[in-house]
Order: structure tokens, then sequence, then C-alpha cells
């Protein structure tokens, strides 16, 4: 035989047998597959509900934790309740969100998940530090509704530069912690969301346990981008949604179950934050805090200001 030998062919496979794996079948989270026919999915009523019960509990739950449970309990030294609270919810959450993608009935790119959830755990991870300093300040006479520099305790430091420090856990805590976190949680509900589309219209419909769910997760999402201070990131988040819903309309594909859950949830969180905005309008002293276009106060800076002060008006009457 002149030559290299030749190839043996591929032996033809037997009628009914897989697919033999290789680079032409990627799993399931690999590149997407031209020929990604549309499937759906039931309403994930587990997933949606842990989902929203983690988020109250140990998101929204923490700082109230903190203050409501015996300062004894908690050295101010110490971890307090609210940063255990946070150390299970930067372990929950990507897990939860890691089993919402899993179900998605499209196959979506796993290395943009993969490196969204390191950036997810990461940015939380750096919010837990910052955000236990400054909540724990409250206790020393810290008002989240002033500036770093203008709070009575920071103010009188002494040397000068202690103040720079609290202004840098501050930007961990406020800014570079909250990008890290909230950029990849919403980038990783957007690309969940790309696979939320049926060709069926009669599985367009939320099943009433949807329904009634719907509002606790609706008033999260107001709290998240109010205290996140995120509302430009989920603003544009919910535009993305909003045109991929249109152009998916005029392929003859509607939303699932699901998408419109996780749809009419950040509709109905929209009109919660126009709500809050329109109440607190004319309030001079948060005005000065959040200047510029975009005024959305926080709910704890509103307490600090308002709620804190009843409070002590009531024990000292």
């Amino acid at each position: 035989m002149q030559g290299s030998a030749r190839r043996r062919p591929f032996p033809a496979a037997a009628p009914g047998s897989p697919p033999p794996a290789g680079p032409l079948y990627p799993g399931r989270h690999g590149t997407v597959k031209a020929e990604d026919t549309f499937k759906t999915s039931p309403f994930h009523l587990d997933l949606w509900f842990y989902f929203t019960l983690q988020n109250w509990v140990l998101d929204f739950g923490r700082p109230i934790a903190m203050i409501i449970l015996p300062l004894e309990w908690f050295p101010l030294n110490k971890p307090s309740a609210g940063d255990y609270f946070h150390m299970a919810y930067n372990v929950i959450t990507p897990f939860l969100l890691l089993k919402l993608i899993e179900r998605s009935p499209k196959t979506l790119p796993r290395s943009m998940v993969y490196v969204s959830i390191i950036t997810f755990v990461m940015g939380a991870s750096i919010h837990l530090v910052g955000d236990s300093v400054n909540h724990r300040l409250i206790f020393s006479g810290y008002q989240h509704h002033l500036s770093v520099r203008e709070n009575p305790i920071i103010r009188n430091l002494k040397p000068e530069t202690l103040i720079d420090s609290f202004e840098l856990l501050y930007y961990y805590d406020e800014y570079l912690g909250h990008s890290m976190w909230y950029i990849p949680f919403f980038l990783i509900l957007f690309i969940y969301f790309t696979g939320c589309f049926t060709p069926v219209a009669e599985q367009s419909r939320m099943p009433m346990a949807a329904v009634l769910l719907m509002g606790p997760s609706s008033l999260y999402y107001w709290y998240l981008v109010t205290e996140g201070q995120i509302f430009i990131l989920y603003i544009f988040t919910f535009f993305a949604m909003m045109a991929l819903v249109m152009h998916q309309k005029r392929k003859g594909l509607v939303l699932d179950s699901n998408g419109l859950f996780l749809f009419y949830s950040f509709i109905i969180a929209l009109l919660l934050i126009a709500g809050w905005v329109a109440w607190l309008w004319n309030d001079k002293i948060l005005r000065k805090k959040y200047p510029g276009v975009i005024y959305i106060p926080e709910p704890w800076a509103f307490y600090t200001l308002h709620m804190n002060n009843l409070h002590a008006a009531k024990e000292s009457s």
C-alpha cells in the first residue's frame, strides 16, 4: 500500500441508537444549537417560592434581625445575626439561580452563566463585609440619610485620614459590591428569560399560585432597586426584556408561565418604585443626599431619618 494508510470509515449507526458523543453534540448548557426547538416548562413553583422566601428572609430580613435581636447575643466586634443571614444568602441564591438555569427549556451559554455566578458570589461577599460594618455603625449614631463626611460620628475623627478609610468602606459596600452583585444577578435572570418563550398561545398563562407569589416577588424587587440604588441597571434589564418580547412576538412566540411571572413582577415593581418616589418627592433632606435627575431614596435612609426619630420620640414621652 503506497502512502499513509487510509482511514476506516465510521460504521453506520444502528436505527434508533443515540448519536455519538463529541463536539457535534455539545452539553445542555454549551454552545447554542441552530436547531434548538422551543419546549415548554411548567411553572417552577418550588424554585420561585424558595427564591422569593430566601430573598425576603435572608436579604431584607438581615438588617431587621440585627436591630431586633439583643446586642448581648452578637457583640459589635463579632458577626451579627444579619451577617450570618448574608452568608446563607451568598450560598443559597447562586444555587437557586443555577437550578433555575438548569430548568430552562432552551440551551443557554454555559460560560456566561458560570462567570456571572462567580462574579455574583464575589460581589455579594464584598458587600457582606462593608454592609456589616455600616449597619453596626447605627448603634454608634451613624445616620444613613447623611453622607459619610456629614455624619457627626465620622467628621470629628482624628486623624482625618480615618474618614477616607470609612469612605473606602462605603465605596466597597454601596458601589463596587453592589455592581458585582447585581449586574450578574440581573444578567442571569435575563439569560433565563430568553428561554421562556413558546409557540403555543394556550401555554401563555400563569397558575393561581404564580399570581399569588407575584405580589411578594414584585415587592422584593422594589426593595432591591431602591436599597441597592440600581435603578439604571433595573430599567435597562426591563427594556431588554420588553424588546425581546416584541421581537419574539413577530416570530409567533409568546411568554410561558415562568416568563410571564418574571415580566409582570418587573412591571409591578416599576410601579411601586414610581409610587415610592412620588411619596418622597418633596423630602428636602433626602433630596440633599440623592441629588441629580434620578431621585430614588433608600428605605433604610428613610428609616433612620423618620422612623428612627419617631421611635426615639415615643421612648422619651
